[in-house]
Parts: C-alpha cells; structure tokens; sequence
C-alpha cells in the first residue's frame, strides 16, 4: 500500500531534491482562494489537467472550506462534492490523491474510492478516524489548529507556539502509531494560519527545521493565505501567487517534505530552478 515516507523519498532522490507538490482542488462554494471556481464537472476536470500538467504529485480534494469562521457542511452534502471527485481522478489518472476533511465518514467513502492520503485538519481525533486510516492502510497528514474554525482567528495565544505545535504534532503521530498508524505513513502539518496570528505564523516559519527535524515528513501551506498577505499588502488572493510561490521555496530550503499549493506550475518551475542551481 502507499507509502508516503517512501514516496517522498523517491521523488527527492528521482528530482535532484524536489518536494512533493500538493495542488489544491477545492470542490466548494466558499473556499477563502478559489471558492465557487471548481464545482462544475468541465471546471474540475480542466483543473485537474492543468495541475497534472504543472507537475503536480498529489492532488488534494477538499469539499468544505476550513477558512477562519467557515460554516459547517452537512454530512451529505461533503459526500457528494468530494466522492464523484476523488473515484473520477482515480480511475482516470495515475496520481496520488488525498481526502481533505475531518470527518470520518468522509475519509472512509473516500479511501473506498481510491483516495491514498487522508489530509486531516483535526489530527484524526474524530471518534473513529483513526481505525479508518488503519483499516485502509493509508498514509496520513495531522495538523495542528487551535480553536475551532468559527473562533480560531478571535484570539489565537500561547506561551511558545514553537514547542506547543511540536509537542502537539508528536503527541497525535505517536498516539495514531499506538493505535495501529504505521510511522512511515505519517505526515506532520504546524497549520499555517490555523488558530495563529501572524507573529505566530512568522515563528513558525523561520523556526520550520525544528519541526522538519523531528523524523516525520513536514507538509507546509501557505499558499494565498492571509500572512502572505500581510507581508505584501495585497488584499486580491490571486495577487498573492508570487508571494506564496517564494514561500514554497523558502519552506522547502528548511526541510519541507511537501507543499501544498494552488499555482501548480510555477511553484514546480521555481522549484526546479532553486534545486538545479542550488545542487550546482
């Protein structure tokens, strides 16, 4: 079964370091980037090309949005955005597929249906989820957050964001690991933007081979989120791509294991460069 320590490594070792690429394929109505903008099937379908032309290693298919104050999606209604999705993918393409959602139902109709990767904002602490990633043998990403989506911007604190991500991140894979999660299929996301202010953001950032240190891959994302913002100015999120592109970079020259993207193409152009050159 998928492997994603595995994968990683061949891919670093295939591509003269290159990270795994993410692309974002957000099938929602309100996503805080690209909300509304693939949720028709030629939409998706054209999307999914693009990336897979760009280069794209993973595609992550997400049917509810996790911005700060996002709305809940009832049960039903994820099942229908992301399922058709994923089994459409699956069967057309030789990629990897992740499942982003927190519920469990969704991860298990998801890996029924091809998917290899759950992308897990909640850590996989809903009741079950666990024994699902288990269960199908998958591979599996746990985010840190703080808060809910609804409050989690209101008044993110802590004493040490630093050791508090780190402490939390290693809590959940070993709990996972206990439970049956082999380590070599564990990813590590701080959650960028999750219950954080920018001060946070910034720590976490620049103190990124800390937690890239720590024997598990790193996923980071940042793409056209708000500390990208704030570092340029820009309100527009699609004027944020060359920000986010050179934090792709930026993340992968500490350690990055993945990125998890929206601008396929140029972030694998930029990152092609920096190793080409860099490896020279």
């Amino acid at each position: 079964m998928f492997s994603i320590q595995s994968f990683i490594q061949e891919k670093i070792e295939r591509e003269r370091g290159m990270p795994v690429v993410m692309g974002i394929l957000n099938v929602t109505p309100d996503s805080f980037s690209d909300g509304g903008l693939f949720v028709t099937s030629s939409a998706i379908e054209n999307q999914v090309l693009s990336m897979l032309a760009g280069g794209v290693d993973i595609i992550d298919v997400g049917g509810e949005s996790t911005r700060p104050g996002a709305e809940k999606v009832p049960l039903s209604e994820e099942l229908e955005r992301v399922i058709p999705v994923i089994e459409w993918i699956t069967k057309r393409f030789n990629t990897v597929v992740s499942v982003d959602t927190y519920k469990t139902e969704v991860m298990r109709e998801a890996v029924k249906n091809g998917a290899n990767l759950i992308n897990d904002v909640n850590a996989l602490q809903s009741e079950g989820a666990v024994s699902v990633a288990v269960d199908a043998n998958v591979s599996v990403c746990l985010m840190h957050k703080q808060g809910t989506f609804l409050t989690m911007q209101n008044a993110p604190s802590y004493q040490d964001v630093l050791v508090e991500v780190k402490r939390f991140l290693l809590e959940r894979a070993r709990c996972c690991e206990a439970q049956g999660v082999a380590k070599d299929k564990i990813i590590l996301d701080p959650g960028f933007g999750f219950g954080k202010t920018f001060a946070h953001n910034e720590v976490l950032f620049q103190n990124l081979e800390v937690l890239t240190s720590l024997n598990y891959p790193v996923l980071v994302g940042v793409s056209r989120k708000k500390m990208i913002a704030e570092i340029l100015n820009e309100s527009s999120t699609l004027n944020r791509m060359a920000g986010s592109v050179a934090a792709a970079v930026l993340a992968t020259l500490k350690g990055a294991d993945i990125v998890r993207v929206h601008d396929v193409k140029e972030t694998v152009d930029a990152l092609k460069v920096t190793m080409r050159l860099r490896s020279s």
